[in-house]
């Protein structure tokens, strides 16, 4: 590991905000990246990871503590117990888009809906991520974690992670501690080998994403170009010359709400069900039957409702801003804050906070962030 000059994070992170930290350690290597997070549980210092810096608002006040660069990098093919399926296991630092890049020009498919999310690969199982209805829930085998408590790295099955709509047991929530703390040196996914023809899209939500029939059969190639191109009509691949990809993506999660309060929202206010609607089931034993049955308990799911949706009927289009501030939400998806150059950290959760009040206000509930806060207050 190095230790280098503190550079500001304002230069690491794709909002281009964050104050300078006290010390700065650069790790290129599996072995580095863990001795450097070792010493910094030794000595008991303030602390984080950076990667790709695509999911932090960090504040504007120099950080007093250490900040590790996880530039660690390397994909290596592994065989999977099933037939026509492939295990990849990525070193953390790897650049995600890079990895799914790799994964279709293998013919490896399971990802390539997630194509042009920044950030590195061990960012992605903290908060589950996805796109189109693909999430890594869905190809994550397992992950080596170098637990906090122990110091020790850890083979950590995808099933112990808990992963959700955008969290895990690792996710530093705002307001909460992560329920287990630790960082990830590396991630395995296991992906089907379907080669470089076409074929069957799976999932409602990417069908109707890339306008695909039901039965339509696309190349990886396809999947990936245009899922790219979508991302870049919303801003939401970076783009140095444009100034709308100044962003942590998509600020707000959508909300999950119960299915009853969803039926109090406007009726034109985009939802999915968080599972599907199962009949329910009663049996009775013979024995114990007095000829009547009793009737069936109704169990609906809880709703997810789109957060850009409540926002712009909130009043606050694409383009929106505070008198005087340089944050603003991007001109082409009202889901993303952005930097229009030179903003504050503050800046930005100044509009955080103005958007959750008026979504309140309007509908009743209060949006909850998705990037992690460091050293900010919504």
């Amino acid at each position: 590991m190095t230790e280098i000059d503190p550079i500001p994070l304002a230069q690491l992170t794709t909002l281009r905000v964050g104050g300078t930290p006290a010390r700065m350690i650069e790790a290129r290597t599996r072995d580095e990246l863990i001795a450097a997070l070792r010493e910094c549980w030794a000595a008991g210092e303030n602390w984080f990871v950076v990667g790709g810096g695509s999911n932090l608002l960090v504040g504007d006040e120099p950080f007093d503590g250490t900040v590790v660069l996880a530039r660690t990098r390397g994909i290596e093919r592994l065989p999977a117990p099933s037939p026509a399926r492939v295990r990849l296991r990525v070193e953390a630092g790897h650049d995600w888009d890079d990895l799914v890049a790799y994964a279709v020009v293998e013919g490896l498919a399971g990802i390539e809906a997630m194509s042009g999310i920044p950030g590195s690969a061990g960012a992605a199982p903290i908060q589950n991520v996805g796109a189109y209805g693909q999430e890594i829930v869905e190809t994550l085998v397992e992950v080596e974690l170098l637990d906090e408590a122990t110091g020790e790295v850890e083979t950590v099955p995808a099933a112990d992670l808990e992963l959700g709509f955008r969290t895990s047991v690792l996710k530093h929530h705002y307001g909460q501690a992560p329920r287990r703390r630790g960082v990830i040196v590396s991630l395995t996914l296991e992906l089907r080998d379907v080669g470089h023809g076409d074929v069957p899209v799976e999932g409602a939500q990417l069908r109707q994403a890339l306008r695909l029939a039901p039965d339509a059969a696309v190349s990886l190639r396809w999947t990936r170009d245009t899922v790219l191109a979508t991302r870049a009509a919303k801003g939401m691949v970076l783009d140095d010359a444009d100034l709308d990809t100044h962003s942590a993506g998509s600020f707000f999660q959508n909300a999950i709400v119960s299915a009853s309060f969803a039926r109090t929202l406007p009726p034109e206010c985009p939802r999915w069900p968080m599972a599907v609607t199962v009949d329910p089931v009663t049996v009775i034993p013979l024995a114990a039957f007095d000829g009547v049955v009793p009737p069936p308990v109704s169990v609906q799911p809880d709703v997810k409702v789109s957060a850009a949706w409540l926002i712009e009927h909130a009043g606050l289009g694409k383009g929106f801003h505070l008198p005087r501030s340089r944050a603003a939400l991007s001109s082409k998806h009202a889901l993303a804050l952005t930097n229009r150059g030179g903003a504050t950290a503050e800046e930005i959760a100044e509009l955080a906070r103005f958007i959750q009040q008026r979504v309140q206000s309007e509908f009743g509930l209060i949006l909850q962030p998705e990037p992690v806060l460091v050293g900010v207050e919504l």
